[in-house]
């Protein structure tokens, strides 16, 4: 189940829409974020729920079979020996819905996320 941007102005509303299961993962991933950056602020952008701290730090979205997980290009770069268990391009990562995320990846991801969007910011 996707949804269209204007059917949603928060992260909330945006998890509400979809199946427990989903709903979940959902939630569980918006906790971890905020608790690995708590300074950072919650919003809706692209259509997606989005985190920002000196610019965007991280986006996710719920798609039928995967979660897709935004943390951009230089991240991606950064832990490249970490993601082959999962599909994953220039921007992106896909953790599949039927099998755990790996939340201790995720916590590292925005960990890096946020020392590189403080430093530009310096």
């Amino acid at each position: 189940m996707e949804a269209s941007e204007s059917d949603f102005t928060t992260i909330p509303e945006y998890i509400a829409r979809f199946p427990e299961q989903v709903r979940g993962i959902l939630e569980e991933l918006r906790r971890v974020i905020k608790e690995t950056a708590p300074e950072a602020e919650e919003t809706i952008s692209w259509g997606m729920p989005t985190f920002r701290l000196h610019g965007n730090l991280v986006h996710f979205a719920a798609y039928k079979h995967h979660i897709g997980f935004y943390p951009g290009s230089s991240a991606i770069d950064a832990f490249r020996e970490e993601l082959p268990p999962y599909k994953h391009s220039k921007g992106t990562v896909q953790f599949p819905i039927n099998k755990p995320v790996p939340f201790d990846l995720v916590r590292k991801i925005v960990r890096y996320r946020v020392k590189e969007n403080s430093e530009k910011q310096k």
